[in-house]
């Protein structure tokens, strides 16, 4: 009896062997096609994480230099009107041995700090910049000057040719009498 015994189970495991037979090769493909699946998600989220992180150094890039055309102003308080009258700004050599009026500094400093703002944001013709003076209210000696800067950002889903158009503005009290 007990070879009986041996021969239904060595039946019974061929006959399980034989209808199991390609099973695991589809479990892998499945297998595969899941894995491929949640690839092209990491991939897309990749990709929206890139364009993320470009569009915040853009915006650093702005907040930086418009604190530097602060500190410019800052330290030549008495031409406040001519930063905001210089446009594009004037190259006038205003650097070692060279002196210049201080309208002539700010529009030396307008010029420089234009071609660095182009420098760091999207090269693209709609970069625009504005300087507002708010004018002093005695016996107040400090002046608000409101700086925005205005670029446009490639925008690769949209057939837009301009991109999407961002801006950043910043405002501040600078001293232009002593004491203040």
């Amino acid at each position: 009896m007990q070879h009986n015994y041996s021969y239904r189970q060595s039946f019974c495991r061929q006959s399980f062997y034989r209808s199991n037979r390609g099973f695991t090769l589809l479990e892998a493909l499945i297998g595969f096609l899941i894995l491929s699946i949640g690839m092209l998600g990491i991939a897309s989220l990749q990709a929206v994480s890139l364009k993320a992180g470009k569009s915040a150094v853009y915006g650093s890039v702005a907040m930086m230099k418009v604190e530097e055309l602060f500190e410019s102003m800052r330290v030549n308080p008495t031409a406040l009107v001519a930063y905001a009258n210089a446009g594009n700004g004037t190259n006038n050599n205003c650097t070692g041995a060279n002196v210049c009026t201080p309208a002539a500094l700010a529009a030396d400093d307008v010029f420089w700090w234009n071609q660095n703002l182009t420098a760091g944001l999207p090269a693209t013709a709609t970069t625009t910049t504005t300087i507002t003076l708010t004018a002093t209210v005695p016996p107040s000696s400090m002046t608000n000057v409101a700086i925005t800067v205005n670029w446009a950002e490639r925008n690769q889903d949209a057939e837009d040719a301009d991109g999407v158009a961002r801006s950043y503005t910043a405002s501040a009290s600078i001293c232009v009498a002593v004491p203040c």
